[in-house]
């Protein structure tokens, strides 16, 4: 558990480091974006002083500097127009318009547009009349990349933070699927040896001691020495699954869980009143509700409570629940419970809900999940089996 916290707590520092470098870099952006705009603004302030100075030169009036002012911006969209509202003259407007007129009438929405936007700056040509002109001019090809940049940058960021967040995961779950694989088996070869050892023992004690009463029970522990190892066998490889009788393989877990369990625990079913078939592995099926049963015995505790395991029969799928009264399940915890290592146990290993998440949802292509939970009330499991 407190593996998980940890886990938990560098996630949100991560997250939290993350939004603070994208926060900073659309800062920056803005920042330089700002000082750029103020830029292109003063450039258009001289721009439309030297339009001014074109405008009342004579011919005596040195030309050199306006003009080349006047032709020296060449990535600044402007547009001028004179005090009656005409266009007098536009520079690097993208058009795409056929002939001139065309042309002069999208200059002039463009030029609306800015004014709209009171980007533009009034220029006086003589202080006795009104004839002064207006340049309007647009951000500059430049600024507008720079100011979507930051937002492309951050999009390929997400992008590649996602596609290695993404292998890391699949580079997990399949090092967490050998790890399985060799586990189980190795467990069911261990148990393999001695289980036919004592299945050997048997044999004889039955022979030489047939009215013995602690034969029957120790050949009852046996084959379930032989059902375990079957079972971890089976983790192994993907098993095959038959249509099998829902209804026989809750028996089966009531039955077992009856004769382990205090007598102050009660167990239920509730089961429709025909035969559920489902296509399943009866054994890992089994080992499944056992799982969830022993969790719920552990819930209650030393006191008494119930377990109920029931079946809801749909036209597209089987729903079976398993339902406790015992001290229920945190709710910042739901989420991990079927993460491995997760327990609350202070001896668990947090392994068993693990274990049957994925015999249901990788070998029975089904889903199961905590479908409530009440602090002091109990838990309720539910596993989604598809017909």
């Amino acid at each position: 558990m407190q593996w998980t916290d940890r886990i938990r707590q560098v996630k949100i520092f991560l997250m939290l480091a993350a939004i603070l470098i994208a926060v900073g870099s659309l800062l920056v952006s803005h920042f330089l974006t700002r000082d750029l705009k103020i830029q292109e603004q003063h450039k258009m302030e001289v721009w439309g002083e030297a339009m001014r100075a074109l405008n009342t030169a004579d011919e005596n009036t040195d030309l050199t500097l306006v003009l080349k002012v006047i032709n020296d911006n060449d990535y600044i969209p402007v547009i001028v127009f004179n005090s009656t509202g005409e266009v007098t003259d536009f520079r690097n407007i993208v058009l795409d318009a056929r002939n001139y007129q065309d042309s002069l009438q999208q200059v002039t929405d463009i030029g609306k547009r800015l004014l709209a936007n009171k980007q533009f700056i009034c220029i006086a040509v003589d202080n006795q009349s009104n004839d002064d002109i207006i340049v309007c001019y647009d951000q500059s090809l430049m600024l507008k990349r720079l100011s979507i940049y930051p937002f492309v940058q951050l999009g390929v960021v997400l992008i590649f933070v996602v596609v290695a967040i993404f292998a890391l995961l699949t580079s997990k779950k399949a090092e967490q699927n050998k790890v399985w694989v060799g586990l189980s088996k190795e467990t069911a070869h261990q148990l393999g040896t001695p289980t036919s050892s004592l299945m050997a023992w048997a044999e004889i004690l039955k022979e030489n001691y047939p009215q013995d009463e602690l034969i029957p029970e120790m050949d009852k522990d046996i084959r379930r020495l032989q059902l375990i190892a079957d079972r971890f066998s089976k983790i192994g490889s993907f098993p095959e699954l038959d249509l099998t009788s829902l209804n026989e393989v809750i028996d089966h877990v009531i039955d077992y869980m009856d004769r382990r369990t205090s007598k102050k625990v009660e167990m239920v079913k509730q089961l429709p009143p025909y035969d559920v078939v489902v296509n399943l592995n009866s054994s890992l099926f089994e080992w499944v509700l056992e799982n969830l049963s022993k969790n719920a015995v552990d819930a209650m505790g030393a006191d008494s409570g119930r377990i109920t395991i029931g079946v809801e029969d749909t036209e597209t799928k089987v729903l079976v629940y398993v339902s406790d009264t015992g001290k229920g399940i945190r709710r910042k915890d739901i989420s991990n419970v079927f993460r491995p290592g997760f327990t609350t146990k202070k001896r668990g290993w947090g392994l068993g809900l693990s274990l049957a998440r994925r015999i249901v949802e990788e070998y029975h292509k089904g889903k199961i999940y905590v479908k409530s939970s009440e602090i002091g009330r109990g838990t309720t499991f539910c596993i989604e089996l598809r017909k």
